[in-house]
């Protein structure tokens, strides 16, 4: 399993599902747009910090980002 893709993965279905842009998550939480899509992508290893931060700008716990989903079942079968 890629923790940078999970995170990533997560991260991005979390904020849509908050009705949050990028650009409204950078406004909340400090890091750049730019750091945000690089994350959504798979491209960035956040620290532990990161994680928790980033789920308080999105108004959800550090561990729904960490959490498995179903991709990361259909990857290990």
């Amino acid at each position: 399993m890629d923790m940078r893709k999970l995170v990533g993965r997560n991260f991005a279905r979390l904020r849509r599902a908050q009705g949050l842009t990028q650009e409204e998550v950078e406004a909340r939480s400090g890091f750049s747009q730019q750091y945000l899509s690089g994350l959504e992508r798979g491209q960035r290893n956040p620290t532990i910090i990161t994680v928790y931060e980033l789920a308080q700008a999105i108004g959800v716990s550090h561990m729904d980002l960490v959490a498995p989903d179903d991709d990361t079942d259909r990857q290990e079968a």
